[in-house]
């Protein structure tokens, strides 16, 4: 009886030596680190996609032990190609870890996926260890807006994907986080999310009105007391198109939602747009915004920022043209930020396309020496292949080595690329890039 069950144990045991699935770990061959968004695609069409460590658990009945040729590809990065112009590798699946290396083509290195369920899904099918825990149940999440308030960092996305029904929430969703260097941004923000009583992401702009309710122009000014107040531009929408309402509303820290001060005519111009950013004038402080150049601008107090005729339009903001720095062709932005930087003293922009190689996928790099511009020339910074990655924005608070490596993030979508493949997981979310601004691939932006 005690040798038919040591048999009956082993037997089982070599079974799930079997169905243990192998590591496989896709990693950028300068840095060493993994890299997200990776496809992994075997002869039968079988893809895997790295997570935001850059692992695949590679676990397919039948395939597992044996000899597996992966395709591979990646936006922005590139496997070498064979004679046959196959760009892949052939892996013994027999166990253990199996590393590839990836050239990257993009002057921007992707660090992980922000928002969203299973961003480190494939180490821990892997038995391996995640850096962040809470999702909020958000399974997607569009354009992003932050603001440091009450020394935390506040986090604002627009539409938000739901688990248990294709309609999400559609009133703004919010989280908030701690700052560096309580974290370290290169390894991924653990996100405190504003949630209901499912643990759902809840409306940030509950305003009981039909129709989406987006917010922009965030940012913090301090009141006429000194209190510190967290400002945005809301817009009440039926429509991308179709505009109901708009105005600017104000944070209330009890009730932790926005709350309207001001509605706006809907023809209204000046007002808090894009994404903000301070800058000082003598001994005045304005907040600019940038859409993706500056067009708007009001002095830096809560005040001025609820009165809506304390804006005024800024000369030249309205043109977001720029030259590739290599080729001299026109570039049409669409959105980005602005950001001083130490270590450039220059004004640096991260923007987005309009057309290009990809429809709203190409991100471009831009200085000037005014917060207006103008921005002369740009260098392309990341790529996509037929998908978009829109409304990108560069968190300056992450600096690191005095400006030197800053980090930026945007939205990963199919929505408007024409791609009817949308990536699982990744889609309809939030990636998170690094650059380091002493690349000198960067050097050609900053010529006249």
């Amino acid at each position: 009886m005690r040798s038919a069950l040591l048999l009956v144990l082993f037997i089982c045991s070599l079974a799930a030596a079997q169905t243990k699935p192998m590591a496989i770990h896709v990693i950028d061959e300068d840095t060493g680190r993994g890299v997200p968004l990776v496809t992994l695609t075997t002869t039968n069409n079988i893809t895997y996609i790295t997570d935001s460590a850059g692992y695949v658990a590679f676990d397919e009945p039948g395939l597992l032990g044996t000899k597996v040729y992966f395709t591979i590809a990646s936006h922005g990065y590139a496997c070498p190609a064979d004679g046959f112009h196959m760009r892949g590798v052939a892996l013994d699946t027999s166990g253990g870890e199996a590393t590839i290396k990836l050239r990257r083509l993009n002057i921007a290195q992707r660090l992980y996926r922000v928002t969203g369920q299973g961003i480190y899904a494939e180490s821990l099918k892997l038995g391996r260890d995640a850096p962040i825990d809470n999702n909020g149940r958000v399974m997607g999440q569009d354009s992003v807006q932050t603001a440091i308030y009450h020394d935390r960092i506040y986090w604002f996305w627009g539409d938000t994907n739901r688990p248990e029904y294709p309609l999400g929430q559609f009133s703004t969703s919010g989280a908030t986080s701690e700052m560096p260097p309580k974290i370290d941004p290169s390894s991924g923000v653990n996100l405190q999310y504003f949630t209901d009583k499912t643990g759902f992401s809840r409306p940030m702009i509950p305003l009981g009105k039909p129709g989406v309710v987006w917010i922009d122009g965030v940012v913090t000014v301090p009141d006429k007391d000194g209190r510190e107040r967290l400002v945005c531009h809301y817009s009440r929408r039926k429509s991308l198109a179709e505009e109901l309402e708009q105005g600017v509303a104000v944070f209330d820290d009890e009730s932790e939602v926005f709350k309207p001060v001001v509605e706006l005519p809907l023809d209204a111009k000046l007002h808090p747009r894009g994404h903000a950013f301070i800058v000082t004038e003598g001994d005045a402080k304005f907040i600019y915004f940038a859409d993706p150049t500056a067009k708007v601008r009001v002095r830096a107090t809560y005040e001025a920022m609820i009165d809506p005729a304390a804006y005024e339009a800024i000369p030249g903001g309205d043109d977001p043209m720029t030259t590739d720095a290599a080729t001299g062709k026109p570039v049409k932005l669409h959105a980005g930020s602005i950001c001083w930087n130490a270590y450039r003293k220059k004004w640096i922009m991260i923007a987005n396309q309009i057309g290009g190689t990809s429809i709203l996928g190409e991100v471009w790099y831009s200085e000037a020496d005014a917060p207006s511009g103008p921005w002369k020339s740009a260098v392309k910074i990341v790529t996509h292949d037929q998908y978009s990655f829109y409304n990108p924005v560069q968190h300056d608070f992450f600096d690191e080595q005095d400006g030197r490596i800053i980090y930026f993030e945007g939205t990963y979508a199919a929505t408007f690329s024409g791609n009817d493949h949308p990536t699982p997981r990744y889609d309809y979310n939030q990636m998170m890039y690094r650059l380091d601004l002493a690349d000198e691939r960067l050097h050609p932006a900053t010529q006249p």
